[in-house]
């Protein structure tokens, strides 16, 4: 079954990756064999995070629309929060990025995290890849505007965009163990708003001084609701993926794919049946240990 649809898929036909994405999410069994059987095409994917309301899905509808211009294709991945209560999400891209759905170069897909930390889909990697089977030039992530703990995109993403607004001077401190260490480039949106240059000077001492390696990271306004500044953040992007760096980022990026996949590997091994009654039986005794337990039951 997973031949036909990744063929498909390399073919462009669109729904065939509709169709194969909804059977990833729910974990359909064969993926990780067809994924295994194949040549993953090396396109670059763009990780587009930051914190809520900074404007993430109208710079990533602007960069479609600028990537268009230039007789380019993209597939853009959005993942939006799920409810705690039903798992469901609003996925509001659909609204935002109306302007594409129909444009034969572009191919938008919703998800939602389903629970998941980091700002990011538990199924985003298998995904990406198949979505890197389908013909298309550019592949743009947007995660969830959670703060702090949306950094698992760094390990998914060649290049990660975070965005900023002037407002978040305040936010800078508590986003420096976070969103601050995996940035590639910052976008200070709706720049033409009070005091953005005031806060684009702050940004830049506070990134000069967090980086003990002397790394230079390009800092660039925009006003994406009017296209604003937007060719130059392409043009950034195009030339960090240029880099000289960016075969060593490509192979720690798959050393970090690698951890991540063989997580998942060992989790779908482990009989819970199994690890229950044992860990119950342990807590039985009187000198219970839980990291004894935990170092007996995983040799």
């Amino acid at each position: 079954m997973w031949d036909k649809w990744i063929s498909q898929i390399q073919q462009g036909d669109v729904r065939a990756l509709a169709r194969a994405i909804s059977l990833a999410e729910n974990e359909s069994a064969g993926l990780l064999e067809a994924l295994a059987s194949i040549q993953i095409p090396n396109k670059p994917v763009i990780g587009i995070t930051g914190p809520p309301g900074a404007g993430k899905s109208t710079l990533t509808d602007a960069l479609i629309g600028a990537l268009i211009a230039e007789g380019k294709s993209v597939a853009v991945l959005c993942v939006d929060p799920s409810s705690p209560f039903h798992q469901g999400a609003v996925l509001g891209d659909r609204i935002r990025m109306s302007e594409w759905y129909t444009h034969p170069n572009v191919f938008i897909r919703s998800l939602a995290t389903r629970g998941a930390l980091g700002g990011l889909h538990p199924r985003i990697l298998e995904i990406t890849d198949l979505v890197k089977c389908f013909p298309a030039d550019w592949l743009l992530v947007e995660t969830v505007g959670v703060g702090q703990s949306e950094v698992e995109v760094a390990g998914l993403a060649d290049r990660t965009v975070v965005v900023l607004v002037p407002e978040a001077g305040d936010e800078i401190q508590t986003m420096k163990a976070g969103l601050l260490e995996i940035a590639d480039l910052f976008v200070v949106n709706k720049s033409d708003r009070p005091d953005s240059a005031r806060f684009q000077s702050y940004l830049e001492r506070m990134v000069q001084e967090d980086r003990t390696d002397g790394k230079i990271i390009p800092i660039l306004p925009t006003v994406a609701t009017e296209k604003q500044g937007v060719e130059n953040v392409l043009k950034a992007l195009t030339e960090l993926l240029r880099s000289p760096e960016q075969k060593e980022r490509g192979d720690l990026l798959m050393i970090e794919k690698a951890k991540h996949l063989l997580r998942q590997h060992w989790l779908r091994k482990l009989d819970a049946g199994k690890m229950k009654a044992s860990l119950r039986e342990a807590m039985a005794s009187k000198d219970f240990n839980l990291y004894a337990w935990i170092s007996r039951y995983a040799d």
